[in-house]
């Protein structure tokens, strides 16, 4: 049984603010910092990806509730591959103790951390700005550094892929290193902004982010070795003989050819549709306007509209990543 323990009576004696005999009060210190935390916590962004799903019933039990296949697989338990046990730097070697994700645990930590975030963003809008208690706050701060938590997941189980990526950029301005720590950083910033709703793999999303920036980057770097060149550097003046036949490689054209599809996974379904179709993209004839109005139920000028429309996305996409200035150099 609980024992109730009465308060002690009040008085001027025992009250927080009394006068000193210098005339301050010895918490108003305290006071001060304590509004000081409270414009620093209203003020923190609190951004995450809405979801329908986030108001229903049963929201923290599904976002709280990992997949039943993860029980039993703990999050480091992978393992170097023997064939590159031996070539591995330390860090390279530290990446595969962290093992991959599946689908469904890539959905439950996006949907936990976005959740959490939702949760922390409705909590503090029902707080009093200028009476705000400290615990009430810190109820808020724990739903972050929880949903940071999940963040923290999904990072570490996809930093192998930047490093799969960045091994394809090195050139004399980048180094290895200098494209790992980039991507690292375009790949936290894509664990935030993923839309888990729409049920795409991650991988897919943040590959085009990373590619798009090390495009960038190299983009910058040939500006800049065009704009200072080293007189004893041996290079100078020379032809850079490339493939020998005035065309891509077949790593670039892979590489062209993963960029375009995900390009194409960009558009809306209709817009895909009709540009597979109209350029053969599909391994087949390509298709008239008329055929594919027939087949769609439309006119011929409504399947050009689309088409037209969709082009201009995808040239969008395209002088973003800077894929013109990119294959220029290349050929």
């Amino acid at each position: 049984m609980i024992a109730l323990v009465s308060p002690p009576k009040s008085s001027r004696s025992s009250s927080p603010f009394r006068k000193t005999s210098a005339g301050t009060s010895p918490d108003r210190g305290s006071a001060a910092s304590l509004t000081e935390r409270r414009k620093a916590f209203f003020a923190m962004p609190i951004d995450y990806i809405p979801c329908r799903d986030f108001s229903k019933a049963g929201a923290e039990e599904k976002a709280s509730t990992p997949p039943a296949e993860s029980a039993d697989l703990p999050l480091d338990g992978g393992t170097v591959p023997a064939s590159e046990a031996g070539s591995l730097t330390p860090y390279l070697a530290s990446l595969y103790r962290n093992r991959l994700l599946s689908r469904d645990e890539e959905q439950f930590y996006f949907r936990r951390m976005n959740w959490l975030k939702y949760r922390a963003s409705v909590d503090r809008r029902r707080l009093d700005r200028r009476r705000a208690t400290t615990r009430q706050m810190e109820r808020v701060e724990q739903l972050l550094a929880e949903a940071t938590k999940a963040r923290d997941v999904l990072v570490t189980a996809n930093l192998r892929l930047v490093v799969s990526i960045a091994k394809n950029f090195v050139d004399q301005t980048w180094s290895f290193d200098d494209l790992v720590a980039e991507g690292n950083v375009v790949l936290m910033k894509a664990v935030e902004k993923f839309n888990f709703a729409l049920g795409n793999r991650f991988s897919t999303y943040a590959t085009y982010a990373i590619q798009r920036q090390y495009f960038r980057l190299s983009h910058r770097g040939r500006q800049y070795r065009s704009r200072f060149v080293i007189d004893d550097d041996p290079s100078r003046g020379q032809i850079d003989p490339g493939n020998g036949d005035g065309g891509c490689s077949e790593a670039q054209v892979g590489t062209l050819a993963t960029i375009f599809s995900e390009f194409l996974g960009e558009l809306e379904p209709r817009e895909r549709k009709i540009v597979v179709a109209r350029f053969g993209f599909d391994g087949k004839a390509p298709r008239t306007f008329r055929d594919l109005g027939d087949s769609m139920g439309v006119c011929k000028e409504r399947i050009r509209q689309i088409q037209t429309r969709a082009l201009e996305k995808l040239r969008s996409m395209a002088d973003e990543a800077g894929l013109e200035q990119t294959v220029g150099d290349w050929l």
